[in-house]
């Protein structure tokens, strides 16, 4: 990739996993993106504010991809409620571990309940309840996300960038990313990547948290993409995000296609 502005630089796809598109002024050739996309390099496009707007998503990401799609539309729906009810569990034993490293404990001890009240699809709501209860607790009792500003703003960047990475992988195993074991928004193109991400919230949480008080500008968007790069332990090693996410990605598509919910990993910090 051969990169054009005051001066010229050019690297090697093979060291690339992530290319993010931060300006609308910025020309690429269309040879640059097909070769990208072969190599199932992840491209992100930001709009006029540079905040991420759309990704480039191929086709065709494995030899087997028709096979995969007619396994994933026969998943049962027993099976993917109880890998939805582990995926969801990690999620809240995540944000307990941080509230508790924060020294949070009463709203840790409340989210450890959930986790221990859990039901099967998580009917009874924990997660949401146990997200008020997180997020007051970052980011004062007056906090929600539905709000408009740029604690908001930096979560929403940081969650796009995670996501993106998701949908790769789905891709890349062959599956398609529109249907969701929960999640099943009709006008959602990443049902699936948008269930499979939620352990991988925190991680955003974490670095917004530690850029408070947030302005959420040039030099904030450049902090949040350190998120990808940042160790995690899973499968008994030390990974970069963006490789754990790998791992955690093929270990839940194996266990829904093998119908065995222990197969999946998840990633220790």
């Amino acid at each position: 990739m051969v990169v054009r502005s005051s001066d010229t630089v050019k690297i090697h796809l093979s060291e690339l996993s992530t290319v993010i598109i931060e300006s609308t002024a910025v020309s690429l050739t269309v040879s640059l993106l097909c070769e990208l996309t072969k190599r199932k390099v992840k491209v992100i496009f930001c709009d006029e504010k540079r905040n991420p707007s759309s990704e480039l998503v191929p086709y065709y990401g494995s030899h087997d991809t028709s096979m995969k799609v007619r396994n994933q539309i026969s998943w049962k729906q027993q099976l993917k409620d109880l890998v939805w009810t582990e995926i969801v569990s990690e999620k809240i034993r995540q944000q307990e571990k941080y509230l508790e490293l924060l020294g949070c404990d009463e709203e840790a001890r409340l989210l450890h309940s959930y986790v221990e009240n859990m039901a099967v699809r998580d009917a009874s709501n924990r997660e949401g309840h146990a997200a008020k209860v997180y997020f007051n607790a970052l980011f004062g009792k007056d906090f929600s996300r539905t709000q408009d500003n740029s604690i908001n703003a930096a979560l929403n960047y940081g969650y796009s960038l995670i996501l993106s990475v998701f949908n790769r992988e789905i891709v890349s195993n062959g599956y398609i990313t529109q249907l969701g074991i929960f999640h099943d928004n009709m006008f959602n193109c990443f049902n699936l990547g948008s269930d499979f991400m939620e352990p991988f919230r925190i991680l955003a949480d974490r670095k917004v948290r530690s850029m408070w008080p947030v302005k959420f500008e040039h030099d904030e968007k450049l902090m949040m993409l350190e998120i990808l790069n940042q160790e995690v332990s899973i499968d008994g090693k030390n990974q970069v995000v963006n490789n754990a996410i790998k791992i955690y990605c093929k270990s839940v598509l194996d266990a829904l296609s093998e119908g065995d919910i222990s197969l999946i990993k998840f990633y220790n910090l």
